[in-house]
């Protein structure tokens, strides 16, 4: 019995462990990964502003040169 149990037992608490260990791991990629995804949206949205802005300055010259 003991020859089956300690190791059985054993194993059961190594997986455990690893379980763990990948959850925790898991966890912090997600994280990660929002936070990348978060700033990456935040910097196309700038860019985008950008790009309607110098769109505005050019239809005003463009408006102006018109006159």
């Amino acid at each position: 019995m003991t020859y089956v149990v300690l190791p059985v037992g054993g194993f059961v608490w190594w997986m455990h462990q690893k379980q763990v260990t990948h959850y925790t791991k898991i966890t912090v990629l997600e994280k990660l990964f929002e936070q990348t995804n978060l700033t990456h949206d935040r910097e196309i949205k700038e860019i985008k502003d950008h790009v309607k802005d110098i769109n505005a300055k050019l239809d005003r010259i463009e408006h102006s040169m018109r006159k």
